[in-house]
């Protein structure tokens, strides 16, 4: 170790943990596992029920304790804030029922989500034939009929990682017409995006979900592009 980095260590301030006391015991509330865990345990969710295998119940650690002798935990051991002998505040989650809002979604300069109630769910597969469930896009304006216009639409996608990854539900893609400018300024091109989601609902395994998130991504020209209408479920035979 340089001197630099010794310095360091002795006022704390270094990523050596070599000065450190005990830094193992610190690692899991630095890192706010443990506030994770007592939160989890807490939600009475249907099948929140604690992990029951006992190849990692019992899964072992061996540390020496406050008089130096060498003793063995288990995992089981610390699944239990109370049993360790603290706990931490209860405060309101307010993200626990968040949801996106419905309605409207408004202008397409970023990613909009809107959650769409469903009018129909696990239907049978007679059901499905007869009449295919479909997302319907409405109100879809364009103020500017010379800027070509692109944007994808997902079902359920995760709000955080590689939107890419998920389901698509298909494009809407508008090329630019060839109008006069005065003709330009007086009017916006407006239209209806549909697109049938029975099978991709079927895939994502959402097929007995009441409401679903729409995801509406800008990938070109979309900036003034809006959705006044809204979003919606309908069915098509």
């Amino acid at each position: 170790m340089d001197r630099r980095s010794e310095a360091a260590e002795r006022r704390g301030h270094g990523h050596l943990l070599l000065g450190r006391a005990r830094p193992g015991v610190l690692r899991a509330p630095h890192g706010n596992i443990d506030r994770l865990w007592y939160i989890r345990r807490g939600l009475l969710f249907p099948g929140n029920a604690d992990f029951t295998d006992p190849d990692w119940l019992d899964a072992s650690f061996l540390f020496y304790d406050e008089d130096a002798r060498l003793v063995r935990v288990r995992v089981r051991d610390s699944l239990d804030a109370a049993t360790l002998r603290f706990t931490y505040q209860d405060v309101g989650l307010p993200w626990l029922n968040a949801k996106p809002s419905g309605g409207a979604a408004g202008t397409l300069d970023k990613i909009v989500r809107v959650a769409v109630t469903r009018p129909k769910m696990s239907r049978s597969r007679k059901e499905k034939d007869a009449e295919e469930e479909v997302l319907v896009i409405e109100g879809i304006e364009v103020p500017d009929h010379s800027t070509y216009v692109k944007f994808d639409v997902f079902v359920n996608a995760p709000e955080s990682g590689d939107i890419a990854a998920a389901t698509s539900a298909g494009s809407v893609a508008l090329t630019p017409h060839g109008v006069l400018h005065e003709e330009r300024m007086r009017s916006s091109r407006k239209t209806v995006a549909r697109f049938g989601i029975g099978d991709l609902l079927d895939d994502i395994g959402a097929d007995g979900d009441k409401t679903i998130v729409v995801s509406i991504v800008p990938r070109s020209g979309c900036d003034s592009v809006t959705v006044a209408a809204g979003v919606s479920i309908g069915y098509a035979k």
